[in-house]
């Protein structure tokens, strides 16, 4: 089933399968005694080598009472614990429990968006009269305002020229359905074997390196996920190598202070690379699990920027051959394009293996998430759904469509 018809399912397409709730009711509290068919002779005649097996068993009936023929004994059951019921089904509550809590995080993360989305959406479908080339026109306009991308944008009004005829989509809801079902396909096929998890070290400690321009929230990430790993009882480390940054190293050490993981550093204006070689060398002498690197983010000199980069990396695959195992770029879901912008500048300063999509809650343009999957072909590993310590979340590119197109397919 595709991305789309789960959507469909889950937000008003299975009404066609669903009872009557009195019927249900009905069905529920008084269900309908098994009947109890008479077997026919035609219908039970047994084939001839059962015929014969049959036939031998009324022979020998007598003899198999009184000779010592070998027992077949049924095991017995083997008795359930009580606590074992209850912890297996107190456990699949507490699963069900956190998906829907997870859900319930994306509806509220991407609340602003959905609803700019569907206004955006609707205002269309309010003034079209019918399905003509200046629909298409303002469709484009439409979905690049979102932030979508115009490539994206491109895509979809094509595939819609022909899937509109196709299915007869005459009513708004039908047409909308349509223009949800090609966003979705398209996101859908764009993410084919992406991969959005965060990987880690076999052995040794594990380094993920965070890149972005200044204010998109790349300090606070990290402070975040040192965080989240510090409470599932991991030894974390933050080096804070954005040295040229007025109040850069300071805010690292506060959010430290503030989750208890202890922070690399040196003076203002130190070489990065330096930085990172002393936390790498800590890390591995001290048997740290995870290193956190913060690093500048001035891409209004790119050539600098590269270079440093590059030192940073080459200090730390010295050390730990297979590191960095993540190169993570922040960006700001506010900015819209400027977003798409710098993921592709960064692209080609360094080889960036993910995305973290800061502030996600604070947009109401969430459509740059399809943009970023279906431009840049980038995985998004990372949201931040609100300002609580544990809004920042793993991406989920499903629980992500349900949470931005959930009032554009509920039922009408």
């Amino acid at each position: 089933m595709g991305l789309f018809d789960k959507l469909k399912r889950a937000f008003g397409g299975g009404q066609a399968e669903a009872k009557p709730e009195s019927e249900e009711k009905v069905a529920t509290e008084n269900p309908a005694p098994q009947a109890e068919v008479e077997p026919t002779p035609a219908a039970v005649e047994p084939a001839p080598e059962e015929k014969t097996k049959a036939g031998q068993a009324e022979v020998n009936q007598e003899s198999v009472e009184t000779e010592s023929e070998p027992e077949v004994e049924v095991a017995a059951p083997i008795p359930v614990q009580p606590a074992e019921v209850e912890e297996k089904v107190a456990q699949k509550p507490a699963q069900e429990v956190a998906a829907n809590e997870e859900t319930k995080r994306y509806e509220r993360g991407l609340a602003k968006s959905r609803k700019g989305f569907g206004a955006k959406i609707n205002a269309l479908l309010a003034n079209f009269r019918s399905v003509d080339e200046d629909f298409f026109e303002e469709l484009e306009e439409t979905l690049i305002e979102a932030d979508v991308g115009f490539e994206t944008a491109m895509k979809i009004s094509d595939q819609l020229r022909d899937e509109v005829k196709f299915q007869n989509a005459k009513k708004k809801a039908d047409v909308s359905d349509v223009i949800v079902e090609k966003l979705v396909d398209l996101y859908e096929a764009e993410g084919e074997n992406e991969d959005n998890q965060l990987h880690f070290a076999t052995q040794g400690p594990t380094v993920f390196l965070f890149v972005g321009v200044n204010g998109v929230g790349k300090t606070t990430t990290i402070g975040k996920l040192a965080h989240r790993y510090q409470a599932a009882g991991k030894k974390v480390l933050m080096a804070a190598a954005d040295t040229f940054r007025a109040g850069a190293i300071e805010q690292l050490v506060e959010w430290g202070k503030r989750v208890d993981v202890e922070v690399v550093r040196k003076p203002e204006k130190s070489d990065p690379a330096a930085v990172v070689f002393e936390a790498v060398k800590k890390a591995k002498e001290e048997d740290y699990d995870l290193l956190l690197v913060d690093t500048a983010g001035r891409l209004q000199n790119k050539v600098n920027l590269m270079n440093e980069l590059e030192k940073i990396q080459r200090v730390i695959t010295r050390e730990l051959p297979d590191a960095p195992h993540e190169v993570l770029l922040a960006l700001d879901a506010t900015t819209g394009q400027n977003a798409l912008t710098q993921a592709k500048q960064f692209g080609e300063v360094t080889k960036v293996s993910g995305i973290v999509l800061t502030k996600l809650d604070g947009t109401a343009r969430g459509g740059i998430v399809l943009a970023i999957r279906n431009e840049l072909h980038l995985p998004v590993k990372l949201v931040g759904l609100g300002e609580q310590m544990d809004d920042l979340r793993d991406f989920n590119p499903e629980k992500f469509v349900y949470g931005l197109f959930k009032d554009l397919i509920a039922q009408r």
